[in-house]
């Protein structure tokens, strides 16, 4: 893969260190979020899925571009004005963005995962940044307009969401990466984990996948687990279901068969033995981010379960093609 560790320790993609990566994509960001700005909102065009926009970061500094420690770089933003009507959509203003990725340093996360990509989260968990393939880039640029098609019809969608799309050009390579919600932030223990595909062959973890401190389990061990499933009110289940069966239905007008279901589980019984016994305080909504908001909304606002929920308790259908 393109990981790596130079002399001294330290991560590398495609020879990029990782500390120059995270720095150059915050210096990106800021650049392309504050000159995005200051050109009046519209509605997005369909030759705006298609432009790129890119900017060159000497170490010295521009005239457009502050100086810095790094080597110098290029950033380039794909479908700016489309990423910025999907932020909208899902609520993140501009200066939000800005100061969840690049008010404090992003950290690495250790586990890469099959793919080995690099990850990094924002230090306020709102935020996934991860490393992806060429291939993987130009099929997301591809799927953007009927991404942005099914947002408009289905906003209640637990289908990844995507904040932004970027590269940063350094040592004569390309390194792209995509922004995206963290489904599982730090602040929330998920006692348990399940990748469901809805089959059952070679569905259960590996031993090796056990062995983790944070497994991930699949479709033979949900069953096993859970034989009974999980329960939840009416409302909650049917609005959950269609949200379901519209997300498939858009997987499978992208020709994309390889997808699956996470669903973590937080116990609330557990979390509170686990407080008892560390001694610490009952309340974990006492804890705040900068902005004010509680851990536990913080973590809610990170999913899509919430819209749904919203939608059940306000009840909203969710149309689907075969109602």
């Amino acid at each position: 893969g393109h990981r790596g560790v130079d002399s001294t320790g330290e991560t590398t993609y495609k020879k990029t260190t990782s500390s120059a990566l995270k720095g150059a994509i915050q210096l990106g960001i800021t650049h392309t979020v504050g000159s995005l700005s200051t050109k009046p909102e519209r509605d997005v065009l369909m030759q705006d899925f298609y432009v790129v926009e890119s900017i060159f970061f000497p170490s010295e500094g521009s005239n457009l571009t502050p100086a810095h420690h790094y080597n110098d770089f290029r950033f380039k933003t794909y479908a700016p004005v489309a990423f910025r009507y999907f932020r909208e959509l899902f609520g993140i203003r501009p200066d939000d963005y800005l100061y969840s990725l690049c008010s404090e340093p992003l950290i690495e996360l250790s586990n890469s995962g099959a793919s080995g990509s690099l990850f990094y989260v924002s230090s306020d968990d709102e935020f996934i940044i991860k490393t992806v393939q060429h291939k993987e880039a130009e099929f997301l640029q591809k799927l953007l307009p009927g991404y942005y098609m099914n947002l408009n019809q289905n906003p209640r969608t637990l289908l990844p969401k995507f904040y932004g799309l970027y590269c940063v050009q350094a040592g004569g390579k390309n390194i792209r990466i995509v922004v995206m919600n963290n489904l599982l932030p730090r602040s929330v223990r998920m006692h348990l984990k399940y990748d469901l595909k809805g089959s059952t062959y070679k569905r259960r973890a590996s031993p090796k996948e056990r062995d983790k401190a944070f497994p991930t389990f699949k479709d033979l061990d949900f069953m096993q687990d859970l034989p009974d499933g999980l329960f939840l009110d009416a409302d909650m289940y049917n609005a959950l279901c269609k949200t379901l069966q519209r997300d498939c239905l858009v997987l499978q007008s992208f020709k994309i068969m390889d997808y699956s279901l996470l669903v973590a589980i937080h116990s609330l019984d557990q979390a509170q033995r686990e407080r008892a016994a560390a001694g610490a305080p009952r309340d974990r909504d006492r804890e705040r981010d900068p902005r004010g908001r509680p851990a536990a909304q913080r973590a809610l606002y990170s999913t899509a379960m919430e819209s749904i929920q919203g939608e059940a308790r306000r009840g909203g259908t969710i149309e689907t093609d075969d109602q």
